[in-house]
């Protein structure tokens, strides 16, 4: 596989997890005493395929598939609007309203997404260059759990605050924040092996070295 073989691959599994992440976010999953969208997972793979395509194809190019990752969620709520006000089936039309509770979202909700996921994403990238740099390309797993916990951290808080503040008490916003954030953290610490694994499963394929090391010896 050539490396824009891979740089499909990632922009790909990228795009196609945050679209899901964004569709079934209003489906709440309750696990023990923790309650979290449906997205998360998805949402997390997102931070994955952002830091191996950093990893191996850089800063700048990496922010240019989070800007279009974000043209791609704007345009979903836009496709997903239109088929909402579309005319139903006649036969269909018992369906029509729970079909719009289930795919619609309050202008609220999409502006905390959208802002949310803008600053945490460059933040991301931002967070795994610095650490590559500071620790000389070394410590892969330093670079992807620092930069995506973080990340996290502020996407959750983010969106937490602009879509639920004035609505809930503050110590349900805190509750919130902690639940979430720590199931992205345990998801987040568990990515890491798969982090490891997708490096090396590119560099077998294509023959391809980290941009750490393609920048320290260009030959």
């Amino acid at each position: 596989m050539s490396s824009e073989g891979v740089r499909i691959v990632l922009i790909s599994l990228f795009t196609a997890s945050l679209i899901v992440a964004n569709l079934v976010a209003s489906k709440l999953v309750q696990i023990w005493w923790f309650t979290f969208p449906a997205g998360t997972l998805a949402y997390c793979i997102t931070f994955l395929c952002t830091d191996l395509y950093s990893e191996f194809f850089g800063k700048r190019e990496t922010e240019l598939v989070i800007l279009a990752g974000f043209a791609a969620s704007l345009l979903m709520v836009l496709l997903v609007q239109v088929a909402i006000m579309a005319p139903i089936a006649s036969f269909q039309s018992e369906y029509q309203e729970v079909y719009a509770s289930v795919l619609g979202s309050t202008w609220r909700i999409v502006l905390a997404s959208m802002v949310a996921y803008l600053v945490a994403q460059s933040h991301d990238v931002w967070a795994f260059h610095f650490w590559g740099r500071l620790t000389k390309g070394r410590h892969l797993w330093l670079r992807n759990n620092a930069s995506t916990m973080v990340s996290q951290l502020i996407d959750t808080v983010l969106f937490t605050f602009i879509a639920f503040w004035g609505i809930m008490p503050l110590s349900s916003l805190l509750a919130m924040i902690a639940s979430l954030y720590l199931v992205k953290w345990l998801i987040a610490a568990c990515d890491t092996p798969f982090c490891y694994l997708g490096a090396y499963i590119i560099n077998r394929l294509t023959g391809l070295k980290p941009i750490w090391i393609r920048e320290a010896d260009p030959e």
